[in-house]
């Protein structure tokens, strides 16, 4: 079927009503590390087989917006399929190292079936993802691996983390029926989350259109398309299959403005929307697992920091750790729509993230980035397919999924 015309292109107030009655919107879509050159975002899998666009009634993007909307869907389970396309630089799995240490990883720095340092996988390469959800209470998302099997399981007031390669399990509590103030603290694992998430973008800046119609996971589907109307995004467009009849999206593409293979495109290759069996999210601990309780790691923290220092004095956290805290608390963001950048003050001097003053690692990471000027002063951009981020010599950061001239721009305005 040829794509619809582009004059149902939805206005902000059409695209936003919709938007504002959603009652389980996913918290967040891409999620990003500002420290060093690395940001992170879950996306990419080969193209899912197509059996021909198929002949369904013509919806306007307004109309489609809203089936997603009302979709009630609450039940389901499938495989869902997630690569990584960043363009970020081989670094020979330094990137990885420095991520566990960002996240308290290691030595007695916590637990491997963390959800919060296990997930962090999904920001390189190819993995599978088998999910389940039955209710606001009920969610399983196992990540499979070669030879081992990571699970994060939600049944009532429980939350499981379960990694078979290490044989950990991390435990932590919740309020039941908590509904989607729980969401929080789970990853997003199916193309829905994303969509939900990108569509609060829709406004004057965005143009909607429903370009014609697809088959994924054996379901009929439309192709909903939201494209900034903005100059300077690395944002290209996003593409949502929507299901015909629940109105659930099957699959969530993002390509970048500059060409080539997709950033961000999670799909489903197979999925039911039965309720799965209760079983399916049972579990107890295998016999012999190490268990961590979340109150465990926290109050190991709070003794390292507070207890761990030389003659039982408080050990403080390194000087660059708490300027960028202190930086974060008085995150501003500059511009609006797709080109929105935030910045922050990290406090201190270099223009690199390291802040270590000509180290051998501020070099390394020096020669990953650009250097530019503007009235600004100087500094360094680090770039990837998607997010960009400007470090000034004043200690300044700026960071969007915006060009390195609007990045420039936008710590000029700021200045």
């Amino acid at each position: 079927m040829a794509p619809y015309e582009s004059d149902d292109t939805t206005t902000a107030r059409e695209a936003s009503e919709p938007g504002a009655r959603r009652s389980r919107a996913a918290r967040y879509i891409v999620p990003v590390t500002v420290m060093g050159v690395a940001a992170a975002t879950i996306g990419l899998v080969p193209a899912l087989a197509d059996s021909g666009d198929p002949d369904l009634p013509k919806i306007t993007a307004a109309q489609l917006i809203e089936k997603i909307a009302q979709s009630d869907v609450e039940r389901l389970s499938g495989t869902v399929k997630i690569t990584t396309d960043l363009g970020l630089p081989d670094l020979g799995g330094l990137e990885s190292s420095l991520a566990s240490g960002a996240m308290g990883q290691g030595e007695d720095g916590g637990s491997s079936a963390d959800p919060t340092t296990k997930l962090t996988e999904l920001a390189s390469g190819t993995h599978t993802l088998r999910i389940a959800a039955d209710g606001p209470d009920r969610q399983k998302v196992s990540l499979l691996g070669n030879a081992s099997e990571y699970s994060l399981i939600h049944n009532g007031k429980d939350v499981w983390g379960y990694d078979s390669e290490s044989n950990e399990v991390f435990h932590s509590t919740t309020e039941e029926s908590a509904g989607d103030k729980d969401r929080d603290h789970q990853p997003p694992a199916t193309p829905k989350d994303f969509a939900e998430e990108a569509l609060k973008s829709v406004d004057d800046t965005t143009s909607v259109t429903v370009d014609g119609t697809a088959q994924v996971a054996g379901r009929d589907a439309y192709k909903l398309v939201v494209k900034p109307k903005q100059s300077g995004s690395t944002v290209g467009a996003i593409s949502i299959a929507v299901d015909h009849r629940t109105g659930t999206p099957l699959k969530f593409t993002l390509t970048p403005a500059s060409g080539g293979a997709a950033v961000v495109d999670v799909g489903f290759t197979k999925v039911s929307f039965d309720r799965p069996a209760a079983s399916t999210f049972d579990f107890t601990p295998p016999k012999g697992t190490k268990v961590t309780e979340e109150g465990e790691l926290d109050s190991g923290e709070k003794g390292r920091g507070e207890k761990g220092g030389e003659h039982g004095k408080p050990e403080r956290a390194p000087k660059s750790e708490e300027d960028l805290a202190k930086g974060l608390d008085g995150l501003k963001v500059l511009g609006e729509g797709w080109n929105s950048v935030a910045t922050f003050d990290t406090g201190g001097e270099g223009g690199l993230p390291a802040g270590s003053g000509g180290s051998d690692l501020d070099g390394f990471l020096g020669s990953l980035g650009d250097r530019v000027k503007g009235e600004f002063g100087t500094g360094t951009v680090f770039s990837t397919r998607l997010v960009n981020a400007l470090f000034t010599e004043d200690g300044k950061v700026y960071v969007g999924a915006v060009t390195q001239d609007a990045l420039v721009k936008a710590a000029n305005e700021g200045k």
